[in-house]
């Protein structure tokens, strides 16, 4: 076997799940492959300079993402032009162009479920087949069902919560596969909630918010996953409201899907708070070991990997709290069957575990999601955080964001004010402790803040 084709046949229909043809046809197909190396870089040789410069420039971080998809871990992307068909300044030697980190392949339409998962064999659908069931999530798959059958006339909102990668999201896209299946004409709008928050802070400034509303109110069913993020973000809030109002008044199915219940969501207005709880709340909780073991066993099918019994109980004996985690490392094992021939065995499955369990969220990125999400929740910018400007409502935010970086990250006071401009030491300690300050008498700053932190953390 070609291991190696095998995997970039796999990362390319992932790209081809989330392209046009056109554009899949244009650019990804005729990806070939040079190397891999065990220090995780991918070599491709890329047809020609033009084509080679759009690829680097728009879809290296998607092309990363399928790697990642398909093999379990992160991996970074080298595109070369062979000589013969490089521009003749360029032919000698081969076009090197290395993947940057920045460049964003385009967001998919919000209404579009994200992409499922994928097998060694092609899609892995996340469809009701696929949902390994046991007592920790039996009532959600059966809520999930039953909504699924019957929109609209089972339990209107369904609000399914529970920890991240135990499986919510994989509810929401069954019930969208389910009815889109057996209502082709239903109009179906699949959303998370920082997406969704995005897009009214966009059309508010762009001032197109009847466009946005149009797009969500003729919805016959609306999906929303983790509709946590809308907590203490007033403008969201309030179109979320009337959203939520205008579909259920007009006997339109509602899904929403969260990492705690609603009453736990501290900063989320009381009318949103009674309106989730108006159908049926269904938690899900760590799968207990014998699912766990079930999961990796389905997994490891998908992949037509071989999978011993005392290294799929190893696995479940040491990852107990996240679906996603078990999964990544099935996808860990079968790298290494695939690339070096290595078969699952306890000693490897150690290795993979131990990497899954000691990956953690790189500090910048950990900024930028703070940054981020402080940001939506004041209505302002990542930029203006950083920036001078000294608004009323952009210093709040600023002072919040410091605030929550020191937090979660406990960076020093001279790294934070790096990150923020270079403001010196003095200045980030009197934020620091102007908030505290405000904590103590304001418990609706504590709760947003709270909900920031939770958030940043899930």
């Amino acid at each position: 076997m070609d291991s190696f084709k095998d995997v970039l046949d796999a990362a390319k229909t992932y790209c081809r799940q989330r392209l046009v043809d056109a554009t899949y046809n244009l650019y990804i197909s005729d990806l070939e492959e040079v190397s891999f190396e065990g220090s995780g870089r991918v070599t491709l040789a890329v047809r020609n300079d033009f084509i080679c410069t759009i690829v680097r420039d728009r879809y290296t971080p998607l092309l990363k993402e399928a790697f990642a998809s398909v093999l379990g871990f992160d991996v970074d992307i080298q595109l070369v032009v062979p000589a013969a068909s490089a521009s003749p300044e360029k032919a000698e030697p081969a076009a090197s162009v290395p993947a940057p980190a920045a460049a964003q392949p385009a967001a998919p339409a919000a209404e579009k479920a994200p992409a499922p998962l994928f097998d060694g064999d092609g899609r892995y659908d996340f469809t009701f087949e696929n949902f390994i069931k046991g007592p920790s999530n039996q009532f959600a798959y059966a809520a999930a069902q039953a909504v699924a059958s019957n929109p609209s006339g089972a339990y209107n909102p369904l609000f399914i919560y529970g920890q991240s990668g135990l499986g919510k999201t994989h509810l929401l896209n069954a019930i969208q596969i389910e009815i889109q299946k057996n209502h082709p004409d239903f109009n179906i709008v699949y959303v998370d909630c920082e997406v969704f928050t995005n897009e009214i802070i966009t059309a508010i400034r762009d001032g197109n918010t009847e466009q946005f509303r149009l797009k969500y109110r003729a919805a016959d069913v609306l999906l929303v996953d983790d509709i946590q993020f809308i907590a203490g973000k007033e403008s969201t809030q309030e179109e979320f409201f009337h959203t939520f109002n205008t579909l259920h008044g007009a006997g339109k199915q509602i899904v929403l899907a969260s990492d705690r219940p609603a009453k736990e969501i501290k900063s989320l207005e009381e009318r949103l708070r009674t309106r989730f709880e108006w159908g049926l709340t269904a938690d899900i909780q760590p799968p207990d070991f014998e699912t766990r073991v079930a999961i990796i066993r389905r997994k490891a099918e998908l992949f037509h990997l071989e999978m011993p019994d005392d290294v799929a109980e190893f696995i479940a004996n040491h990852l107990k709290n996240n679906i996603r985690q078990l999964e990544g490392a099935v996808k860990k094992l079968n790298a290494y069957y695939m690339l070096e021939g290595i078969q699952p065995v306890i000693g490897v499955a150690q290795n993979a575990i131990k990497d899954i369990l000691n990956e953690t969220q790189p500090v910048p990125i950990t900024i930028e999601k703070i940054i981020g999400e402080v940001g939506r929740t004041y209505n302002v910018t990542p930029s203006e955080i950083r920036g001078m400007r000294r608004t009323a409502a952009i210093s709040a935010a600023r002072q919040t964001a410091i605030y929550v970086v020191r937090e979660i990250t406990g960076m020093s006071m001279e790294d934070i004010g790096r990150e923020f401009g270079g403001r010196d030491h003095s200045t980030i300690v009197y934020s620091l402790k102007a908030i505290e300050r405000n904590l103590e008498n304001d418990r609706h700053l504590k709760e947003t803040v709270d909900d920031i932190i939770k958030n940043v953390r899930s």
